[in-house]
């Protein structure tokens, strides 16, 4: 069975569960039990440790297919789905600590480096505060982002960041996620006091960056262990999106076919409403088949041992944040032509707007860099290294 197919198997506990998650402002434990024991989460981790290790396109497709359904869920499992990816980059030592006893255990991220490293004896002190740690009470560990100097690349100074890989124990979660829209998705700080992280529990962003040999990638060969950081991480927050805009897009259908205006008018025969309805689900399809291609090429480049130039890296991440921002636009669009009573928080569509809005706050989908990136080399400005 595909995991797209595990996906729709699940979804209607995924459904009857929502109404939880957004009250406990956190992913159920029933929810997250479902998305560890199908399978869903250990898409792609290494097959050697009982994980999926899916080509990438299936596991994005299982994202969205998740997202419609309950847009948190689809969240946490993009986000937290990619970690046994990254960990399978991570030497034996930090995959046996993580997954020796208890193949199933799963850490929360936050990479923005906003806390301190200092360099030590053997690794690392790391003490601050790391915010948007999404599905952290359920994660096994936490994967931070850190600042830890510089390094000279094609005769540039750059901020070398690194992952740095915190236990059960080192670190404790700030309940303050308080929000409008992705309320399950549990996305509290984690703040960290003065905790030693071993040299093996750390990776540089700048090898994602080069395509430099990684350590995990002597036991775990196969292609899905060959493809960019970068592109990986924005990939399943893109599904997630596009995964939660569906679900949007198939219930205000479902609530306009039935509608009245004010005046009685039934709004399935208002030509203008009809457009807008074409015109989202043009856009929703384009965004969805462009990942999907370029999920698909990324991952046969891998298979044929070819690494991405910066030029391809900065073109699919525009495809795939601009895919989304053009979706959103699509979503608010079709919001502003729902009834006046979407303003309540018990209307139907109120939520799912709240979360697709609350989506493309994050960062990583900030569109203008790439597409700066991409339309400059094709004018002739050289990029010398991809973007983080």
């Amino acid at each position: 069975m595909s995991l797209v197919e595990v996906a729709r198997e699940v979804a209607p506990q995924l459904a009857a569960d929502a109404d939880e998650g957004s009250h406990l402002r956190r992913i159920p434990d029933a929810t997250w039990k479902l998305l560890v024991e199908s399978g869903l989460l250990r898409g792609l981790q290494p097959a050697r440790w009982g994980g999926g290790e899916v080509p990438l396109v299936e596991f994005l497709d299982a994202v969205m297919e998740v997202g419609r359904t309950s847009p948190s869920a689809g969240w946490v499992l993009g986000v937290m789905g990619v970690h046994p990816w990254q960990l399978g980059l991570f030497g034996e030592q930090t995959q046996q600590e993580m997954w020796g006893e208890d193949p199933k255990r799963i850490p929360s991220s936050s990479y923005a480096p906003t806390g301190r490293a200092e360099r030590v004896d053997g690794g690392y002190r790391v003490t601050g505060r790391w915010s948007f740690s999404s599905g952290c009470d359920h994660g096994a560990g936490a994967m931070l982002g850190v600042a830890t100097g510089s390094r000279t690349v094609d005769g540039a100074e750059l901020p070398e960041l690194r992952s740095v890989l915190l236990m059960p124990g080192q670190y404790t979660i700030d309940d303050n996620w308080h929000t409008a829209g992705m309320r399950a998705t549990g996305s509290k700080d984690i703040v960290v006091e003065n905790a030693f992280v071993p040299d093996h529990r750390t990776q540089s962003h700048l090898d994602y960056q080069l395509g430099l040999p990684l350590p995990g990638q002597e036991g775990n060969g196969g292609p899905l262990y060959r493809m960019p950081w970068s592109v990986m991480f924005n990939f399943v927050l893109a599904a997630s999106v596009l995964g939660a805009a569906r679900g949007f897009v198939e219930l205000w259908s479902k609530l306009t076919a039935t509608r009245f205006s004010g005046l009685g008018v039934p709004m399935n025969t208002e030509p203008l409403i009809r457009l807008r309805l074409a015109e989202a689900s043009w856009q929703l399809d384009a965004a969805e088949l462009k990942l999907r291609r370029d999920s698909a090429q990324l991952y046969e480049a891998a298979a044929a041992g070819k690494r991405c130039t910066p030029e391809q890296i900065a073109f699919i991440r525009w495809n795939a944040n601009h895919g989304s921002e053009i979706v959103g636009d699509a979503v608010t669009t079709l919001y502003r032509a729902s009834s006046g009573r979407s303003v309540f928080v018990d209307h139907p569509l109120h939520r799912p707007f709240q979360d697709v809005q609350a989506m493309l706050g994050h960062t990583y989908l900030w569109a203008d860099p790439h597409g700066l990136a991409y339309a400059g080399s094709k004018l002739g400005v050289e990029l010398k290294i991809a973007g983080v």
